[in-house]
């Protein structure tokens, strides 16, 4: 087993997310990379690249494709969110030696419309064209969908940074009924690694039911786990440490 991870941060988020699991296995003795995704590498004080607006999921894909490539062997790849989707699509092209997906976004062909997940997007999906727009949640909508279970003055500081995210890669993962080029497909069968997924019960972004399927769509190597009192944040959410505590006891009985 490769000891290094490949840490992939999701929407709105940067690098600066993984401070905490960085910190955690890093002292495990892992080696930790932290890659930025295409245009989030920004002051978030900062107007966008207006190139963002149009990037593609597959756009990320490739991008750290690349940077995986370089590093000589598969890593373990972990995902948070949309990260956890990159991840997907990844472990289907036969990078990875394992998969942790964090509160991972389904692929293509598994229904996530639930209410809650409409209404985290609500602001986003009422602006016509925004599939063609860079967008960012407000601060009340990033604490209802993604950081309810989060102290107030922590919310602060995790918004403090949030960067913009591309419209077209939202539009390919929560409406990829009406995407003809299938960016979010992945294969089941292409995954052949071990696969870890994490659910937070009071998730309302990524709900437990939908993380469920993502882990039933590979169920001939996953494993789940679904965590009570825990929602999406499960990168930063207090007692986010019982949940990084058993991935490394999961990555260490795959020795």
């Amino acid at each position: 087993m490769s000891d290094t991870i490949f840490m992939i941060h999701g929407m709105m988020c940067n690098n600066l997310c993984w401070e905490n699991y960085k910190n955690f296995f890093v002292a495990k003795n892992f080696k930790c990379i932290t890659p930025n995704l295409r245009y989030h590498d920004m002051n978030p004080e900062d107007e966008p690249d207006p190139r963002i607006a149009t990037t593609g999921l597959l756009d990320y894909v490739d991008d750290l494709e690349k940077e995986i490539k370089k590093l000589g062997a598969p890593p373990i790849i972990m995902g948070h969110s949309m990260g956890g989707l990159l991840a997907q699509i990844l472990g289907s092209r036969g990078l990875a030696k394992a998969l942790v997906l964090l509160t991972p976004a389904a692929p293509y062909g598994i229904p996530a419309l639930k209410y809650s997940v409409i209404k985290s997007f609500a602001g986003v999906i009422r602006q016509w064209g925004f599939w063609k727009k860079s967008f960012r949640f407000s601060f009340d909508e990033m604490v209802y969908s993604v950081m309810h279970l989060l102290p107030r003055n922590e919310q602060e500081e995790a918004y403090k940074r949030m960067v913009y995210e591309s419209g077209r890669v939202a539009f390919q993962i929560g409406l990829w009924m009406l995407d003809f080029t299938r960016a979010s497909k992945v294969d089941p069968e292409k995954v052949q690694c071990p696969v870890l997924v994490i659910a937070g019960r009071e998730d309302r972004i990524t709900p437990a039911t939908v993380v469920r399927k993502v882990a039933e769509k590979y169920k001939h190597v996953a494993t789940y786990r679904e965590f009570a009192n825990h929602a999406h944040w499960v990168i930063g959410e207090p007692g986010w440490e019982d949940i990084a505590q058993y991935i490394y006891e999961w990555l260490l009985r795959l020795k």
